[in-house]
């Protein structure tokens, strides 16, 4: 048997795996449901019986209405607590670099010519890299990486992260007309960049916010991280009421540069662009009216226990000491088979119940019946209208969009985003729906889908529900300016 075949058995094996694993987590729920709807009709009966008591015996009226008041407040009790908190997301906003930022590809590829640790096939694998990544000449790099050599120290990664993070809160904060000290918990995720003191701590510092705020900073995280950070902040705020998260996710280009000549090492200094987002979610109940979102749903799912997965992509150093992310040929599969693995369980929750009885027809047919059957793709459009996918290239982009059974329009957000911007890492996902806003395609009701995608190998979703109409926001934001611009063909 060829190690390819090998390879597609083991893929399916894990999937087939994840899927009656998945399958058997829903029978699960819905007996636990069943039983909860069970014992809730028992003690309807004990109610009733109680009430038949009363009335045999023959007791007073004022016995009934003192049973029947008791009985309505311990309803009503246990209504109050057992409601879930919901968490909103007022409003975002996303950095615009400034113009002198802007690095077409001829730029580049000269600048980095005349830095003399790239050989003449390094420089022809960039340009090849930049001629096919989908990005278009207007993306930006940071001041540090257009000097003659690119500046890589400490004090230009503290400028690069001042430049990318104040504009955005300050713009997010004006938006939502509140005060920094307002703000209960910050969450700051940068993969490449961890000082110290630490970049939650410059925020602090910078807008002298409270003394009791809860801060946290996520690195290493990649591409994912901004979706398990909106994770995070909805756990936090299920612990703390009446309380203001402020989320932001940004990548320091400047820490990431690699000047050597590895190939694998090579891809990062063409792919990753500037950006940066911040996002304000609250559990106040007074939110819900001015929010633009709630939070239906979060799912992580994580392969870092596998060694390959753990391996795909990993932050070394080159045979000349140079320090650089490695970027293994295995790591889209690996990447896929993470993503698969998410997308199974988040279907289990979010798809309606006819979705899921073809899903497990076609699972218990290929399992026990007829083994060369298909496992049927569910339709994700019947539960999500909008998607924001990994902005990783438009190869990774259509083949998620194969495997989901997206068209044109639903991806039209992800080839966009990396066309203007490129891959701005993990905040790439909130210029995608920064995209939808501007084209007004978000309506009421509507439910949106962030997908994010890193090394370690990580997933995270996140469901967000449109809560009131999202309208004038083609005149300010990323897209102010250029929106009518887009779609662009062959991007």
């Amino acid at each position: 048997m060829t190690d390819h075949a090998l390879l597609l058995m083991s893929i399916y094996y894990h999937w087939h795996t994840s899927l009656l694993s998945s399958f058997g987590n829903m029978l699960s729920d819905h007996l636990y449901s069943t039983l909860y709807e069970t014992l809730k009709f028992l003690i309807l009966i004990l109610v009733i019986a109680i009430e038949a008591f009363l009335i045999h015996q023959r007791f007073k009226p004022i016995c009934h209405f003192f049973y029947f008041t008791c009985l309505a407040i311990i309803l009503l009790l246990q209504f109050y607590l057992s409601k879930p908190s919901v968490t909103y997301l007022v409003d975002f906003s996303c950095y615009k670099p400034p113009c002198f930022c802007r690095v077409p590809f001829s730029s580049f590829l000269e600048n980095s010519s005349l830095v003399e640790t790239f050989d003449s096939e390094s420089m022809a694998f960039m340009s090849k890299v930049l001629t096919c990544s989908g990005q278009s000449e207007e993306t930006y790099l940071p001041p540090a990486l257009q000097y003659i050599p690119p500046k890589t120290n400490q004090q230009e990664f503290i400028k690069e992260a001042q430049m990318v993070l104040f504009p955005v809160i300050e713009n997010l904060l004006s938006k939502v007309q509140i005060s920094p000290q307002d703000i209960d918990i910050l969450i700051i995720n940068c993969s490449g960049f961890c000082p110290s003191p630490s970049l939650s701590s410059i925020i602090i510092n910078k807008y002298s916010m409270k003394s009791d705020i809860k801060n946290f900073n996520l690195s290493g995280m990649g591409c994912s991280a901004s979706a398990l950070a909106i994770d995070m902040a909805q756990a936090l705020l299920k612990t703390q009421k009446d309380s203001d998260a402020l989320v932001l996710s940004t990548e320091i280009l400047s820490t990431g540069w690699y000047s050597g000549n590895e190939k694998p090492k090579l891809l990062l200094n063409c792919l990753f662009r500037m950006g940066s987002a911040a996002v304000l979610l609250t559990n106040k109940k007074q939110a819900k009216r001015s929010s633009k979102y709630k939070v239906v749903r979060t799912v992580r799912t994580n392969k870092a226990f596998d060694d390959k997965a753990y391996n795909s992509g990993m932050r070394e150093e080159d045979s000349n000491g140079k320090l650089g992310v490695t970027l293994n040929r295995d790591l889209l599969q690996i990447a896929g088979e993470t993503l698969r693995a998410n997308i199974t369980i988040l279907g289990f929750k979010i798809l309606p119940f006819r979705e899921l009885f073809w899903l497990g027809v076609s699972v218990i047919k290929k399992g026990f019946i007829k083994n060369s059957c298909d496992i049927y793709v569910p339709n994700f459009k019947a539960a999500v209208q909008h998607f924001c996918l990994p902005v990783s290239g438009r190869p990774v982009i259509r083949e998620i969009a194969k495997n989901l059974k997206l068209g044109e329009r639903d991806i039209e957000a992800a080839l966009m985003t990396l066309h203007r911007f490129g891959n701005q890492s993990s905040s790439s996902l909130w210029y995608e729906l920064a995209y939808m806003e501007a084209k007004e395609r978000v309506k009421k009701g509507d439910k949106v889908w962030l997908i994010g995608a890193g090394t370690g190998s990580k997933c995270g979703s996140v469901v967000l529900q449109c809560l009131r109409p999202i309208v004038g926001e083609s005149n300010k934001g990323p897209w102010a300016g250029c929106v009518e611009e887009y779609p662009v063909m062959n991007s």
